[in-house]
């Protein structure tokens, strides 16, 4: 009976995970496996795999024929590189203690590699939460125009202001004296006309006494 490491889905529409199997070849997808061996979800950045790696060594090592994509998760979690070693051993390059040394390292390199992954995932979450919430960037101090220059445009506007005062209060003069010449000449007139008038209603009852005395 030939063995295969596959996948199993899981999961509902548009959001799959799937259990890492041990099964028969022959079996269909999503049916009986012969040993559950871990969990994979592609959905997660990074990837979630969790899986059994000497349940997994044990199946390699007896000939299990692993997919294309448990293949790929067989060599991110050592199992792959775990057989290496094996092999080595076997073939006498190195003794056992030399390959547990080099398993070690090797696994806890992977781990911090992980780890860093992990963490720039979270920290582009954040960044990105910060983007989305508003939060105001940092922007440039403007540029604040030279004192000298300010200065100037003040003292020409002082100076402008200063000759439009200047020429008002000259036409507000200028129009003051017109206006108290016409005046007097209009208080002239009117103190001339009354005695124009009066001269003669006077004149008449002179005649009119000559008039009288005549007659009588």
């Amino acid at each position: 009976m030939a063995v295969k490491l596959r996948l199993q889905r899981k999961g509902r529409k548009k959001a799959p995970y799937y259990h890492i199997v041990a099964a028969d070849s022959r079996s269909p997808r999503d049916g009986k496996y012969i040993e559950r061996l871990g969990f994979y979800n592609p959905l997660t950045v990074p990837a979630t795999i969790e899986i059994n790696r000497d349940a997994a060594f044990k199946w390699v090592m007896n000939g299990a024929i692993p997919t294309d994509t448990v293949n790929a998760i067989l060599k991110f979690k050592g199992v792959n590189f775990q057989k290496h070693l094996a092999i080595g051993v076997k073939k006498g390059a190195f003794t056992q203690e030399e390959a547990d040394a080099k398993m070690a390292d090797w696994l806890t390199a992977k781990d911090a590699k992980i780890k860093s992954r992990v963490e720039k995932t979270k920290q582009a979450v954040v960044d990105r939460h910060k983007a989305i919430s508003g939060i105001a960037k940092v922007v440039a101090a403007p540029v604040v125009a030279p004192v000298e220059e300010v200065t100037e445009v003040v003292e020409v506007a002082e100076t402008a202001a200063g000759t439009v005062e200047a020429v008002v209060a000259e036409e507000v003069v200028e129009i003051k004296d017109n206006v108290e010449t016409v005046v007097e000449e209009a208080v002239a007139v009117v103190e001339e006309s009354p005695i124009s008038d009066a001269a003669p209603e006077a004149a008449e009852p002179t005649s009119t006494e000559e008039t009288t005395t005549e007659e009588a």
